[in-house]
């Protein structure tokens, strides 16, 4: 790995592909397609991106039946227990409903929602993500969403994954359909003959998903455009060489634009974890996608102080970020911006990904400076409640009024004086 001085000149922020405008305007014939035709342009679609011919996009109770005949037992319980937790962290984050009452009768409050129906995207075809269906779908559950509908894109064998099968019909979730890319985005926020349009789609995909889902923005609700995978390692003199390089390739495999940084204050540990790196590449079964993302998005940032290394990775606001220093408690307060904080040695990324708890849809690209992981939250919305009283309104009826008549607009000023003057005979 490249090792860098870290200096005021030097940026570790990177430019995200945003898409190209041939490709832009591909998913927008696409979507404009899917919402004219329905279903026949979803097979259009399917057969011509994914190779099959599929009269049915509905999964089958048959094929949920078959799939399990496929799972083992310890896999299954694999499965179960993740989604346990899972639930048990998000279900700490349910909001609920509250009014308050004032002296002169006035109540005031706020109503929370969910959402009627949400939409999960599933990354498919030669990959399975059991992972991605768990940590969408949890969230809208426990928030109390009433419909959720998965799509992902079909195999070869016009199937989709066994394990991804499996994993949706342990949440529960009814609604499965053969279907993926901008087409499917669109069949979500425009809905076809046979999938009903939802109120929010979420889930990550390729630059087209990723396109479709910025488009129907505003038709629906969407969760966040997600970037490439990236992964930030904070450490000091105590961090473990070994373990700080495997960390760093277990992002960096996920794909060649994946981003890892190690930002340390000790040269020493920088030399030995760049290394290390050379080394465990050497026997990674995706070596080529890893030291792709290595040598094009990969660094190991040598600071003066740890404080130079923490605003370094604050500026940073990396989708995850591991502290590996003698004291990490010590540091989170300092932690201003990141997705997802890994405390300690032995929280290494992956035990977020799948199994603590925590949602691992995290923002990407120093969105983290500004927004959050995917929570229960997302998946409700929030009413004002205003009752307000006969004599609020003979106390603050006058002051309403000419606040309205600041801002030019008489009749709000009257619609409160018709009160008064009903109120003061």
């Amino acid at each position: 790995m490249k090792i860098i001085p870290l200096r005021e000149d030097v940026s570790l922020k990177r430019s995200i592909d945003q898409g190209t405008e041939k490709q832009r305007q591909s998913v927008v014939s696409i979507l404009q397609d899917v919402k004219e035709r329905g279903d026949a342009a979803l097979r259009h679609y399917t057969n011509e991106f994914d190779g099959v011919d599929l009269p049915e996009t509905r999964v089958s109770a048959q094929e949920i039946e078959e799939a399990y005949t496929a799972v083992s037992d310890e896999t299954l319980e694999i499965i179960r227990e993740a989604i346990d937790n899972i639930r048990d962290f998000h279900e700490r984050q349910v909001q609920q409903s509250w009014i308050t009452t004032k002296e002169d009768g006035t109540m005031l409050g706020q109503k929370v929602t969910p959402l009627d129906a949400a939409g999960v995207y599933v990354p498919g075809g030669r990959a399975a993500y059991p992972s991605s269906i768990i940590m969408n779908v949890v969230p809208a559950q426990v928030a109390g969403v009433r419909r959720i509908v998965m799509t992902s894109p079909p195999q070869k064998n016009g199937k989709l994954s066994d394990i991804v099968l499996v994993t949706a019909n342990e949440l529960g979730v009814k609604d499965i359909f053969k279907t993926g890319g901008a087409q499917a985005v669109g069949a979500l926020a425009y809905g076809t003959e046979t999938i009903d349009p939802v109120d929010k789609i979420v889930g990550p995909g390729n630059i087209f998903v990723a396109l479709a889902k910025q488009l129907v923005f505003g038709t629906v609700d969407i969760d966040m455009i997600a970037g490439p995978s990236e992964v930030a390692v904070l450490a000091d003199r105590t961090g473990k060489p070994s373990y700080i390089a495997a960390d760093l390739l277990s992002q960096a495999e996920h794909d060649p634009m994946s981003s890892a940084v190690l930002v340390t204050d000790n040269k020493e540990l920088a030399e030995k974890v760049s290394e290390e790196v050379t080394k465990q590449l050497e026997t990674l079964p995706k070596k080529d996608i890893a030291k792709a993302s290595i040598d094009d998005y990969g660094a190991v940032y040598v600071a003066e102080t740890m404080e130079q290394a923490v605003e370094a990775v604050n500026e940073l606001a990396a989708e995850h970020l591991e502290v590996h220093t003698e004291d990490p408690w010590a540091i989170l307060p300092q932690i201003r911006h990141a997705g997802a904080i890994f405390l300690g040695e032995n929280s290494s990324e992956p035990v977020g990904d799948y199994f603590a708890g925590p949602n691992h849809v995290l923002p990407t690209n120093g969105t983290a400076r500004f927004s959050s992981p995917l929570n229960v939250e997302d998946f409700t919305k929030k009413s004002s409640i205003i009752s307000y009283s006969k004599e609020a309104v003979k106390n603050n009826g006058r002051k309403i009024a000419a606040f309205a008549r600041l801002e030019d607009l008489e009749a709000h000023a009257r619609a409160v004086e018709k009160r008064m003057e009903e109120y003061n005979d």
